[in-house]
């Protein structure tokens, strides 16, 4: 196997993103895939181009979605000698496809690829019930009308209820709302704390469109300009209002529709490349992939769902040899303001640290003016397989127009994981 070489990012383009039963409400991940590479391959002059991998994924999709990442492909302009896959890794899905390929380019399997991710909560897959698709099997199995017959005996209404996408974790049964609520009381993280951080993600995200800084990042679609979520005018008091989404019962929940992420509808997409292939195609890197990591915490016995991204990043920085404290930019996933809040301190705690990240010291508290400088999830919305390739496209923009520095992504997950990265200019 060949050498490590660099990664570089490129670019990237995502539509705006929307609240579910919106703007997309018809479209589907395929629709929205297309658009998006489709702008991509525009941006990048990639017509007719054959590149190594595009790497596309999907949280929600219908089986008849099939290979979301080759039909996109097809339909995108780029040459059909190109090949797709489709991945899942539920949030942090369009990260991982974006280290899928990074990886294949720093090996010298590939030159070029695509990373990215699409999700639609308005066409979500309904399913058949299971009785139904039992007696559907038996009924084409059956050799005669006698083996028909039996098949459809016993048949009632009930049989033809539909099955709607899983909202809980199935080890569980709770959702991930439900499974942040107990980590926010664990970690004692007040309502006020994760209002203040929500205000903070829309404001910084207006100001972000304001002075153009998603002008070459976000392409029409649907005749929509702009991520329809952002509320540039929501504030602490509009905030208060709000009742608790996740414990209604307890008087103690504190996380609320204006501090969680709204369900999603959207697509992004980064192009992925050597050094060399970049300079021979005439495109500038914004950045480059320094490393990655994956970790998984055993939520089923106590461990916060959404804290994997703690022992992500110690994982990550000890075999870089960096401190938390190392970087220009955090790019912190906002699925919940106290997701954020939580992982934060824990990072701050030496028992933390020390019981379970096995560090003889904490690794201590971030520059929060660095923390998502130009807004998150909570303001931009979450497509969940489309939001890891919207923070590489921001970071990596990020990083270009400082002109130099490090950059710290975090990306917490469904089923107890989180994937974090390392971006470098």
């Amino acid at each position: 196997m060949r050498q490590s070489r660099p990664v570089a990012v490129l670019g990237g383009v995502r539509i705006p993103f929307c609240r579910s039963n919106t703007a997309y409400s018809d479209v589907g991940n395929l629709g929205m895939s297309i658009r998006t590479l489709g702008a991509l391959v525009e941006r990048y002059r990639l017509h007719g181009e054959i590149l190594g991998e595009v790497a596309m994924g999907a949280v929600l999709k219908h089986a008849s979605d099939w290979n979301i990442g080759r039909e996109a492909t097809l339909s995108s302009g780029l040459h059909p000698h190109t090949p797709g896959i489709t991945m899942q890794r539920a949030c942090g899905t369009s990260l991982d496809t974006i280290v899928a390929v990074a990886n294949k380019v720093a090996l010298g399997q590939i030159e070029a690829g695509i990373g990215g991710g699409s999700d639609t909560t308005s066409d979500p897959p309904i399913a058949v019930s299971r009785a139904l698709r039992r007696r559907l099997l038996d009924l084409n199995r059956a050799k005669d009308l006698k083996g028909r017959l039996a098949a459809l005996s016993g048949f009632s209404l009930r049989d033809l209820a539909p099955e709607f996408p899983g909202v809980g974790e199935p080890r569980t049964g709770k959702s991930m709302g439900e499974h942040c609520e107990m980590m926010a009381k664990e970690w004692a993280i007040p309502r006020e704390s994760q209002d203040e951080l929500a205000v903070a993600s829309h404001h910084k995200a207006a100001a972000a469109y304001e002075r153009g800084f998603y002008d070459d990042l976000v392409v029409s679609f649907r005749g929509v300009q702009r991520d329809n979520i952002l509320r540039p005018d929501t504030s602490l008091e509009k905030l208060a209002t709000l009742k608790p989404a996740f414990d209604r019962t307890s008087g103690q929940g504190t996380l609320t529709a204006g501090n969680s992420t709204p369900l999603t509808d959207g697509a992004a997409a980064c192009l992925i490349a050597s050094d060399e292939w970049a300079q021979a195609h005439g495109h500038e890197p914004l950045a480059w992939i320094r490393d990655t990591q994956v970790a998984a915490v055993d939520f089923v016995h106590g461990e916060g769902l959404l804290m994997a991204p703690a022992w992500a990043v110690a994982q990550l920085l000890a075999r870089n040899g960096l401190t938390l404290q190392d970087f220009d930019f955090y790019e912190i996933h906002e699925a919940f303001a106290a997701q954020v809040l939580c992982t934060l301190r824990a990072w701050e705690s030496a028992e933390f640290c020390r019981t379970k990240l096995g560090l003889d010291a904490p690794l201590g508290s971030i520059d929060r003016s660095r923390l998502n400088v130009v807004g998150s999830s909570l303001a931009l919305g979450h497509p969940f397989a489309a939001t890891g390739a919207r923070i590489v496209a921001t970071t990596a923009k990020l990083l270009k127009e400082k002109g130099s520095g490090r950059a710290l992504i975090s990306i917490c997950t469904a089923g107890g994981m989180g994937v974090v990265a390392i971006m470098e200019r």
